[in-house]
């Protein structure tokens, strides 16, 4: 489904040259939860990236559901960002003048969908993740947990066959980690979805059906998770 060929990815700061990922060669299947972990600098956040058609390989090939990443037009890896992938962030990433519903309801909207459309949609993705309650809710009146799940109600919102977490329940306490992780450990269908998660906890990366250590840029390990 996901697959990177002998990627690498290089940036220039300067005169300095950093070699963020290294002939990296990674396949993710529908089906799949898989944690990649590693220290700050390792290049796991640059994999999801590049994963999820947010940056190109500066050598390698990116592919998603056979399709070469570095063969389409920044139009078309956006619109194949918005319809076919979703992504969770550290930060939650909500508009604040939106309420949860509509911050649901927005990549629908940005698609064209009708606005009644769009949030009866957003209004089933929230039920998915127990906040239809605050649906009519501004993000300065959520807790850090309810904003995550918000923002994982939004990434479900297209039913995407990748979702890509970044550090999901690095602003968030023991407890609502737990709570988040055990909704991300649902998401993955086989032969429909596949969820990627980057992350520096051992803990969160335990959620997982499989763990990727990186570190300087490379695969350090490749390994199932077989308990929980």
């Amino acid at each position: 489904m996901i697959e990177l060929l002998e990627a690498t990815k290089t940036y220039h700061q300067g005169r300095r040259v950093v070699h963020a990922v290294r002939g990296v060669t990674l396949r993710v299947a529908t089906g799949e939860f898989v944690t990649i972990m590693g220290p700050s600098g390792s290049g796991k956040s640059t994999l999801m990236h590049l994963m999820g058609a947010l940056d190109t390989p500066t050598s390698g090939r990116a592919i998603f559901h056979g399709q070469d990443l570095q063969t389409l037009s920044d139009r078309q890896r956006s619109l194949l960002r918005r319809e076919r992938i979703g992504f969770v962030f550290q930060a939650f990433n909500l508009l604040p003048t939106l309420t949860a519903a509509e911050n649901v309801a927005l990549p629908l909207l940005l698609a064209g969908l009708s606005r009644s459309a769009a949030l009866e949609r957003a209004s089933e993705c929230l039920e998915r993740v127990n906040l239809s309650h605050r649906a009519d809710h501004f993000p300065d009146e959520l807790s850090g947990g309810e904003m995550q799940r918000v923002a994982v109600a939004r990434a479900l919102v297209a039913d995407p066959e990748a979702v890509l977490c970044d550090e999901p329940t690095g602003n968030l306490d023991t407890q609502t980690s737990r709570e988040i992780l055990a909704l991300l450990a649902k998401l993955p269908e086989p032969g429909k979805r596949a969820v990627v998660m980057v992350t520096h906890d051992p803990t969160a990366a335990a959620y997982g059906t499989r763990l990727v250590r990186i570190r300087d840029g490379l695969i350090e390990s490749d390994e199932p998770i077989t308990c929980q």
